[in-house]
């Protein structure tokens, strides 16, 4: 591949098979934190070339604690990955937002406990500004892609991440509720914090599968009722990508491309040769 691919999506089992991807390979990345998930599924989508990856592998056997995100988001930093698309389901937190809706949310709420959350260690210390984790650019182009389908999208909200893999007792989800979230879910974190690491943009498509447990009328979210859901919005997520894809064709260089500038803490003469080797992808040109 001698051109960078721009364009990433994380997530969203099947949306890379749609009819208008054309010229499709697969690719293997080898990265310093071990395998991805699966193999990159390249393809030519609107005159652009965009690369796919299935969060949890083909087949869907990788657990939401078990995901390497490290080497995930290394990989399509390696392709030259500048906007990132993570499709994700969620449980909604609100009456008015309801299964069926998509969620665009600008913020994130940790309650992850064993994943790991960053490229640095080793002797090299950088502290990454998370503010705000969502990339507000992208999130626009998201939401208008979304809302070009015609399906009911929310933009903004707070997105609670639990390590999984059970769903939530009643007892956490009333309590989540009291704290003000908007949707629940197992992914996002540490993805988006690995994905500003590597300056990249990243921004979600939420897909509210059910009420997670806390709604009285409502039956309580299982697998069985995430996966209809997901079925039924496939048709869905695969436009809202195409439509995102144009919007992005000519999308000016993501406003995070610096982000590590001001982040690195450590005396370049303290950073262990074999530290500053592994992370070249994304240190490189500051250490240089």
């Amino acid at each position: 591949m001698d051109e960078p691919i721009r364009i990433g999506v994380i997530g969203g089992t099947g949306v890379y098979q749609m009819e208008e991807l054309q010229d499709v390979e697969e690719v293997h990345i080898d990265t310093p934190f071990g395998p991805p998930s699966d193999n990159y599924v390249i393809g030519t989508l609107e005159g652009v070339r965009v690369a796919f990856l299935a969060r949890h592998g083909r087949g869907h056997y990788i657990m939401p604690h078990e995901l390497n995100s490290r080497a995930n988001i290394w990989g399509f930093k390696k392709l030259g990955v500048e906007y990132l698309i993570a499709i994700s389901a969620c449980g909604s937190m609100k009456e008015h937002i309801e299964p069926g809706h998509i969620v665009i949310p600008d913020q994130l709420f940790d309650r992850t406990r064993r994943t790991p959350q960053t490229f640095f260690g080793n002797g090299l210390v950088a502290h990454v500004n998370v503010a705000d984790p969502m990339c507000p650019y992208l999130s626009d182009v998201l939401y208008e892609a979304v809302r070009e389908t015609g399906a009911h999208v929310h933009k903004g909200g707070t997105f609670i991440i639990i390590e999984g893999p059970r769903f939530s007792t009643k007892g956490e989800s009333r309590i989540f509720r009291q704290w003000g979230v908007d949707i629940i879910g197992m992914t996002a974190i540490p993805e988006a914090f690995l994905a500003r690491e590597a300056e990249m943009s990243y921004a979600i498509m939420a897909h509210v599968t059910d009420y997670d447990v806390w709604h009285e009328e409502e039956e309580p979210v299982t697998v069985d009722v995430v996966i209809r859901r997901l079925h039924q919005n496939a048709a869905l997520a695969k436009q809202a990508v195409i439509n995102a894809v144009r919007r992005l064709k000519d999308a000016p260089p993501s406003p995070y491309r610096n982000a590590l500038a001001n982040a690195i803490i450590t005396a370049p003469d303290k950073i262990p040769p074999e530290t500053k080797e592994r992370l070249k992808l994304l240190v490189g040109k500051y250490l240089d």
